[in-house]
């Protein structure tokens, strides 16, 4: 390889973390938190390689999460899962066949499950349009709308292949612009024509507003916990309802989702506490009052005890 290829390979990035948001925050460009939903400690890894008008990453997450997420503004995200069973966006589930696609400068809502793979690309729109143009493509511009996209088998296997090619290769010999050529052929054959995603069900918009209006509610009550009697008169609607909602949307119990949060937030609490602070001052302040039964359910969720988080962490 000569000098001049190597100035113009493309950059890969691998790296490794041991909590979830922490992993959240590799991801170059995106804004990103995690919520670590399974138990036990987390492991994730990202591989990343930048390209001139693109990003192309393998992220693996070990742990279920939910995942609010936005990528880069004036792009588009393609998120092509290994496996699609317990995949949500938006609180949409993922079916055999689907990608996951949503514009820059948009927050939107993964549920991922536990052992997760995902190849991930974003491109510029205006190099994917440019690209369209010179190719006499025509785009389907539904993916601005639709977070879910049907695909064809041999063109999801086609990118897949050559994504996971790109970020393992021995060496980066070949120039960026080439990389970016091959998958900006293989970007607009997923992107070409019209391919939504499955229906949605009738119950699918009352049951994300129900789910959207707890979630609001939990992050302007942070202070202590929230009873299921007030989300039920918040919301008005029953506790089967709730109950459907939340494992519609998030694939867990309402009562799940107020533990889990809370955990979570402790956790970046510990994480960033300053040397003063004890675990017993933040662990109150987020309303836990019982610390022995605090500490257990701390330890059984990250695979931790809380002091171990709070000496762990760097200043």
């Amino acid at each position: 390889m000569t000098t001049l290829d190597s100035a113009f390979a493309p950059k890969r990035c691998v790296q490794e973390a041991f909590d979830a948001d922490e992993h959240a925050q590799n991801l170059t460009r995106w804004q990103q938190e995690y919520d670590q939903l399974s138990p036990g400690s987390f492991y994730g890894r990202l591989d990343e390689v930048a390209l001139e008008t693109m990003q192309v990453f393998k992220e693996y997450t070990g742990q279920a999460l939910r995942q609010d997420c936005r990528v880069w503004p004036n792009s588009l995200w393609i998120g092509i899962p290994t496996t699609r069973q317990g995949t949500r966006i938006n609180g949409q589930t993922l079916s055999a066949g689907e990608v996951m696609c949503r514009p820059g400068g948009r927050d939107f809502e993964l549920v991922t499950p536990q052992a997760f793979d995902i190849y991930g690309l974003v491109i510029q729109l205006p190099a994917l349009t440019a690209a369209a143009k010179r190719q006499g493509v025509r785009l389907d511009k539904r993916w601005q709308v639709k977070p879910r996209r049907q695909a064809a088998g041999e063109t999801l296997n086609a990118v897949s292949f050559l994504i996971e090619r790109l970020l393992t290769s021995q060496t980066l010999a070949i120039a960026s612009h080439i990389h970016q050529d091959i998958l900006l052929m293989a970007l607009l054959e997923l992107l070409q024509g019209e391919q939504p995603g499955a229906e949605l069900p009738p119950s699918y918009t009352h049951r994300k507003e129900v789910v959207d209006r707890v979630k609001r509610y939990v992050d302007e009550h942070l202070d202590g916990p929230v009873t299921m009697e007030e989300l039920c008169q918040l919301t008005h609607v029953s506790r089967r309802t709730l109950q459907y909602s939340f494992t519609t949307i998030l694939g867990i119990s309402p009562l799940q989702f107020l533990r889990l949060t809370r955990l979570n937030r402790v956790r970046r609490a510990l994480r960033a506490a300053s040397p003063q602070q004890s675990v017993t001052e933040i662990a109150t302040y987020w309303g836990f009052w019982h610390l022995g039964q605090f500490a257990h359910d701390y330890k059984q969720q990250f695979g931790e005890s809380p002091s171990q988080t709070l000496s762990a962490k760097t200043f």
